[in-house]
């Protein structure tokens, strides 16, 4: 006889439920997400009040920049705003790549956000990226140079073939990150020396 269905599930009280929530956050597993929580509940309830009210108004205070695509508080971000900013085109995946590339010292230009790679298998076609955008800009922009700044993966290098090939036709030079980036690697989680590496390295394609 089968009695589990005769054992009481256990209530799902707020604990649980902000732990699922903080769990789903990358890098957080279930424990780590705990911690969090309890850390919460034993920090002054002013600091849970804030948290809460910042994260309500998170969404509306950022925004994507209307011309590359990162996040940003205004709208064109400081970057695009910039105009002492090189006719050169940094193209990456996602936004965080700008923060990381920015930190690094090593780039001067613009940047231009793809949101993803193309990967057919998740169902993530051209179309679905901001390639259009891209080409658009290097052409009203007269950019000289597009350094194609994916991440060094399959979905990254056939992101990067595609866009040579639609870019074939422009002015622009295009260039891709050297091999300081391992392969299989991710910009988020590169040093600033290799970042460094990567750019004064990169290869025309």
């Amino acid at each position: 006889m089968n009695y589990s269905n005769n054992v009481p599930r256990k209530p799902i009280n707020a604990i649980d439920r902000l732990t699922s929530l903080f769990s789903r956050l990358p890098g957080l597993g279930k424990k780590s997400a705990g911690r969090l929580v309890y850390h919460i509940l034993d920090s002054d309830p002013g600091y849970a009040r804030s948290l809460g009210e910042e994260l309500l108004a998170f969404h509306q205070a950022i925004k994507r920049c209307s011309r590359c695509g990162s996040y940003t508080e205004l709208n064109p971000c400081a970057i695009c705003s910039d105009e002492s900013r090189e006719p050169v085109l940094c193209v990456v995946e996602r936004a965080q790549d700008v923060r990381v590339i920015e930190e690094s010292k090593e780039f001067g230009g613009r940047f231009h956000v793809l949101g993803g790679v193309i990967a057919p298998l998740e169902g993530v076609n051209p179309e679905d990226l901001s390639i259009g955008e891209l080409i658009a800009r290097v052409r009203k922009e007269e950019i000289r140079e597009v350094i194609l700044a994916m991440n060094p993966t399959v979905e990254g290098d056939t992101t990067a073939l595609y866009i040579q090939k639609v870019l074939k036709n422009t002015e622009a030079t295009i260039t891709r990150l050297a091999s300081g980036l391992p392969v299989g690697g991710d910009l988020e989680y590169a040093d600033r020396l290799t970042l460094s590496r990567s750019f004064r390295g990169r290869i025309r394609m």
